[in-house]
Order: C-alpha cells, then sequence, then structure tokens
C-alpha cells in the first residue's frame, strides 16, 4: 500500500467505492466518471504504479489485474467490452497505481483517443 494514494485507499476501505468484485488479489469498482454505459476499473491490492514501473516479480500481479477484468466484466453482465491501461499522464493516467478500465454496454469505436 501507498500513503496517500486514492487507490489503496480504496482497497483498505478507507475511501467509499461501488465496489462490484472482489478475490484475494484484486477489487473491481464503478468508475465515478464513466465513459461508457458500463464503466468498472480493476486495480491490484498491490500497489504498483503502472505498466512501465512493473517488474519481473509483479508479473502474476499484472495477469490477476486482465484475470480480474474477465471475472468484473462477467458480474456486471458484459460479454463484449474494451479493456483500457494507461500509461502516464499523456496517456490519461491520472491515478498513478495501475488499474485497468472496463468499458461496455455500447459499440466502442475505432481508433480509441
Amino acid at each position: 500500500m501507498s500513503t496517500g494514494c486514492l487507490f489503496c485507499n480504496i482497497v483498505a476501505r478507507t475511501t467509499p467505492a461501488q465496489i462490484v468484485f472482489e478475490n484475494d488479489h484484486v477489487v473491481a469498482f464503478k468508475d465515478i466518471r464513466p465513459v461508457a454505459p458500463t464503466h468498472v476499473l480493476v486495480i491490484p491490492k498491490k500497489h504498483v504504479v503502472g505498466v512501465h514501473e512493473a517488474k519481473a516479480e509483479d508479473a502474476q500481479v499484472l495477469g490477476q489485474v486482465l484475470l480480474g477484468a474477465r471475472d468484473a466484466a462477467e458480474k456486471v453482465g458484459l460479454a463484449s467490452y474494451r479493456l483500457v491501461v494507461n500509461q502516464g499522464p499523456d496517456a490519461g493516467q491520472s491515478v498513478f497505481h495501475l488499474h485497468c478500465h472496463v468499458i461496455g454496454g455500447r459499440t466502442m469505436s475505432w481508433p480509441p483517443g
């Protein structure tokens, strides 16, 4: 856990969130600024800043985030969805705790952004 990290505080339950899925490795909750009818964030319980900062020993954490995204999508009734991981501020990362956006409930266009 990282002191002062919003997502670590959600994991610790000191900051409220609408949790839709949780297991031993990840927490998934509704995004407070959704970009689609269904928009869930999946975060690892371990604090990792982002993909670029992840170390080899974080490989299992990274995998658990993707599996958690699949499980969270299933839990909220999505069979088709987009997964997005932003790395750094220019890519749109605003909370520096690794997270995966699970976005669905509408047709997605390509290319994004």
